[in-house]
């Protein structure tokens, strides 16, 4: 198995989403994306995947312009082409026509030296849903909490 450096991850999405099922995939990037992701400079908040012509695409992933990259740099937010198998790609487009589910990239990471991104199969949550949640991660907070001084 490969070693894994993560470069970022969307919190944001495990906050507004149901991670139903999860996905690798490669990515379509240039030169000067790479290095700006070696530095760290991308955020994956408002992106979204989407099909067209049998191929998926993120949308909405900000890479900022490497500094140094002057005419080589692309635009942050242009879409960019994932990679997989199309009987995965066919079968995604299955699921994601269901009522409800899409397809949120969770995270990007360097999988020995090729960028991979880890899209999820999720299902929105409601308003209730997203209180419930934080309301359980502040009962387990102060569970912890408490324990902790108890020693």
């Amino acid at each position: 198995m490969a070693n894994k450096k993560v470069i970022t991850t969307n919190k944001k999405a495990y906050h507004d989403y149901f991670v139903e099922d999860t996905f690798e995939a490669g990515i379509e990037l240039c030169g000067t994306e790479v290095k700006s992701l070696r530095l760290g400079q991308v955020n994956l908040k408002d992106s979204y995947c989407r099909f067209k012509d049998g191929e998926i695409f993120i949308e909405g992933m900000h890479i900022s312009p490497y500094e140094k990259g002057n005419i080589f740099n692309r635009e942050p937010y242009r879409s960019r082409k994932l990679l997989m198998h199309n009987r995965e790609i066919l079968r995604l487009f299955g699921l994601t026509g269901k009522q409800g589910y899409a397809l949120i990239p969770l995270s990007m990471y360097f999988s020995s030296r090729w960028v991979k991104v880890e899209v999820g199969l999720c299902k929105g949550k409601k308003l209730y849903d997203k209180r419930e949640d934080e309301a359980k991660k502040t009962a387990s907070r102060e569970m912890e909490r408490a324990a902790r001084d108890k020693f």
